[in-house]
């Protein structure tokens, strides 16, 4: 009998007892003797109209089904339901809806979480029966079912599994009997057969072509008769075109088998490919240019090597393989075979990695080696290709001595250029030189007057003897080197002991320790100055032309710096020469100074004293003259009775006249001379510059008047103030009225205006006169002795150029512009107050 209708039939018998016996203790008893013979637990529940529930009965099983004791649930049945996954909270409560409305039995499936943490799966059963005054009594089951699901979920998780491998095979499956019967087929996703209803039922020979259906019993019958797998292979015309399949037959029954069909173009065409390729790569590895070999990666043991390894070795490929390259003394420095390895394990490539190798006979070559680590026959071994980059390096090495040789010269010519200290020349480019060629030593020696021949530089290497300051004053060893070094214009011995020369000079070399040398001559013209010699002590050497270049080259810029020091020899005694001259001609220059600062002191004195004596007798005669005309004006009869010589009027005034013009120029050549000396003293006041202006040709009013002429002033009277010396100013306006009225006939009109004109006030004085040459008016204001014929007298001249002193003492500049029709315009400017030049 099924274990819920025992379980329903024990609570109908449990419900009878209940009813039968008026004590509900042994009611109880009674249900719990029957519920301790159930796993689960049982309970019972009245559930009142308003929806209240009622525990009446719970049995003992909820202590290892809920981990709650029955009183707990008793007191508190809502323990019960925060028991159950929140997930599953919703489909409890819809199974106790339906129960309650439909009085169905109550049935439900779901997860609870015990107090401990436990998850378990718990089935539900109960009947309701409703009860005369409306409750609902529920009788029921709750039971641990947590080892059946886990069952269930394990078995529907293989099921799919399993489902999973068979529908994830991409292969084509069919169950065959031994006379060719398709009993079955599997072909989820596969285009290119009939349908199944198609294929199931017929025969090989219906679906097949006849050399396929051949292929397909032979392979049935083999895989029946001995019972393990067989595998065939065929091609079949498709939808796709021509495909090959590749079948796997094992028995899968009595008489029959199962055919796994797997489509292989694809790999039949890679198979193909590789074939193809490893053609091309043997073609390849053989033709290549560079080097390759495949040795084990252990013992580095060539397996195989190409054509190109033997050319670059030397070594032949039956020489080569089986034996490693430490046996063969292929590497210079094994230790770049662990550089190698330790690149490869770290990146898992190498790429140009520049190593050296030993070829066969003895020379060393540089090489970029890249490689990589393949597998052959399940040994790890190293693929290698060598580029020879030998001859790139010597080129590079080539090119750098070059680029070195020429910094050299550059530096030797800025040198020679740059310094006349040939000492230093000579020993820097000995040293140089020396660096340069890795020799032992490097000197230069010269032609001496005095020694015949002398070496003036050197460097040597300490552990050598040096040959500084070895000199022979022997003609004919002299000559010997002069020949040597002259015949071809350079001096090439790679071995001094291989060479025919004079038993000296083996000496001189034994003496020295010189094993090979190599020496340039020092020629200015034709002549020979001297050589540029290295030396190898150490052993012969074979001489590069290079080298040989950077000697010649060298010679050509020392014979420049020879050159350079005998001129300056020269220059140098010519410069003492000259020194001494210009010192005797500066003695004589100091004697003639002396004796003109005399001459001047001698005629300061005599224009002094000449002008004051002169300026005496003048103001003498002056006086006589006026005082004479003055008598004759006021007693004209007893001038004409006198005893006295008669002499006119017109004859005193031109006296008069003249005196007054060597008296005004005897003043301004005293007041020339204390310019030149003193330079020109002002006494400046702060003035207003239209009332100054006004003053002045108040003053001059009598000379205009005598002269007829007008004047014109148009200076403003809102002019600033100037810091100027009226005194000095009257005379600059008095002189340039005066030249006017000098060289015009009377009845001039002048026009005075005034302006501020860039912190200057600019004065003009413009007259209706006579113009003047653009010479003459550039000319006007300057010291020089005027001709005789021209019209500004030497008085008036002396008086200008005193105009111009008197303007520039102010600050200011003075000048003339002549215009044809407007005359003659005189101006000049001062600095207003505060304003400094």
């Amino acid at each position: 009998m099924p274990f819920k209708s025992t379980f329903m039939t024990c609570v109908s018998k449990g419900r009878k007892v209940v009813e039968t016996v008026n004590c509900q203790q042994e009611a109880i008893a009674i249900l719990s003797k029957i519920a301790a013979n159930l796993p689960g637990m049982i309970f019972q529940i009245l559930q009142q109209q308003d929806g209240s529930p009622l525990v009446l009965y719970v049995s003992s099983g909820c202590r290892e089904l809920l981990e709650l004791e029955p009183e707990v649930i008793q007191a508190d049945l809502h323990r019960l339901y925060t028991l159950i996954y929140p997930q599953d909270l919703q489909a409890f409560d819809e199974s106790m809806v339906f129960a309650t409305a439909t009085l169905a039995p109550w049935h439900w499936e779901g997860r609870i979480i015990t107090p401990s943490g436990k998850l378990k799966w718990i089935q539900g059963t109960s009947q309701l029966e409703r009860q005369a005054d409306g409750d609902l009594i529920w009788d029921g089951l709750l039971m641990d079912i947590t080892d059946r699901k886990q069952a269930e979920a394990k078995f529907s998780e293989s099921e799919a599994r399993y489902k999973a491998i068979l529908d994830a095979i991409p292969d084509l499956m069919f169950r065959i009997s031994r006379d060719g019967k398709y009993l079955d087929l599997k072909g989820d996703g596969v285009n290119i057969i009939p349908p199944k209803e198609e294929v199931v039922g017929k025969n090989l020979q219906d679906l097949l072509p006849s050399d396929v259906v051949v292929i397909s019993q032979e392979a049935i019958a083999k895989t029946l008769d001995s019972g393990t797998l067989q595998t065939c292979e065929y091609q079949l015309s498709t939808p796709l075109g021509m495909r090959d399949y590749e079948a796997r037959l094992v028995t899968s029954g009595q008489d029959e088998v199962l055919a796994i069909v797997r489509d292989i173009t694809e790999r039949k065409q890679a198979e193909l490919a590789l074939r193809s390729l490893a053609q091309k790569f043997a073609k390849a590895f053989s033709c290549s240019p560079d080097s390759i070999t495949i040795s084990t990666v252990k013992e580095g043991r060539f397996i195989e090597v190409n054509d190109s390894f033997v050319r670059l070795s030397g070594y032949e490929r039956d020489e080569a393989i089986g034996r490693t390259a430490f046996e063969l003394n292929i590497w210079v420095d094994e230790g770049d075979r662990q550089k190698l390895l330790h690149e490869l394990q770290t990146k898992g490539i190498v790429r140009n990695l520049e190593v050296e190798f030993r070829q066969r006979s003895g020379e060393v070559i540089i090489a970029l080696i890249s490689a990589e680590i393949i597998d052959l026959d399940g040994i790890s071994c190293l693929l290698a290709v060598h580029h020879d980059i030998t001859e790139r390096k010597q080129a590079e090495a080539q090119l750098h001595l070059c680029a070195k040789r020429d910094r050299l010269l550059a530096e030797t010519l800025v040198r020679i250029r740059s310094s006349l200290n040939l000492e230093q020349i000579l020993q820097t480019t000995v040293s140089e030189v020396r660096q340069f060629l890795q020799v032992e030593r490097v000197f230069i020696g010269l032609k001496d007057s005095l020694l015949g021949a002398k070496t003036v530089a050197e460097s040597v290497d300490p552990h050598y003897p040096s040959i500084l300051d070895w000199s022979t004053d022997d003609e004919a060893y002299i000559q010997e080197l002069k020949t040597l070094l002259t015949t071809n214009r350079v001096l090439v011995e790679e071995d001094t002991s291989k060479i025919s020369i004079s038993s000296k000079l083996r000496t001189h070399y034994q003496q020295f320790q010189t094993r090979a040398s190599l020496g340039v001559p020092i020629i200015l013209g034709d002549e020979l100055l001297g050589a540029l010699i290295a030396n190898q002590c150490t052993g012969t050497r074979h001489w590069q032309p290079m080298e040989i270049d950077l000697l010649q080259q060298m010679s050509e810029q020392l014979a420049i710096a020879i050159q350079q020091s005998l001129i300056y020899q020269e220059l140098a005694t010519l410069n003492t020469n000259l020194e001494r001259q210009v010192e005797e001609r500066t003695a004589q220059l100091q004697q003639k100074m002396q004796e003109l600062e005399e001459l001047h002191r001698v005629k300061d004195v005599v224009l002094h004293t000449v002008a004051h004596d002169l300026r005496t007798s003048v103001m003498g005669n002056l006086m006589v003259l006026k005082h004479l005309l003055k008598n004759r004006e006021l007693c004209p009869s007893e001038a004409s009775t006198s005893s006295h010589i008669s002499v006119s009027s017109s004859i005193i005034e031109r006296m008069v006249q003249g005196n007054d013009r060597q008296l005004g120029m005897l003043d301004s050549l005293l007041e020339i001379h204390s310019c030149e000396k003193q330079g020109v003293v002002l006494n400046r006041q702060l003035i207003k510059f239209s009332t100054l202006i006004r003053e002045i040709i108040t003053d001059l009013q009598p000379l205009l008047s005598q002269n007829q002429a007008t004047v014109t002033n148009l200076v403003p009277t809102d002019l600033p103030l100037v810091m100027a010396d009226a005194t000095r100013l009257q005379r600059v306006l008095a002189n340039l009225f005066t030249h006017s009225l000098q060289h015009n006939p009377p009845g001039l009109n002048f026009t005075l205006e005034a302006k501020v004109e860039g912190g200057m006030i600019r004065t003009s004085i413009q007259d209706n006169g006579a113009v003047m040459s653009k010479l003459e008016c550039d000319r006007l204001f300057d010291l020089y002795i005027r001709e005789p014929q021209a019209p500004c007298s030497t008085g008036i001249g002396l008086k200008m150029y005193i105009c111009r002193q008197i303007i520039q003492a102010h600050g200011g500049e003075i000048g003339v512009i002549s215009n044809r029709q407007h005359g003659l315009t005189f101006w000049f400017t001062l600095p207003l107050e505060g304003i400094k030049n």
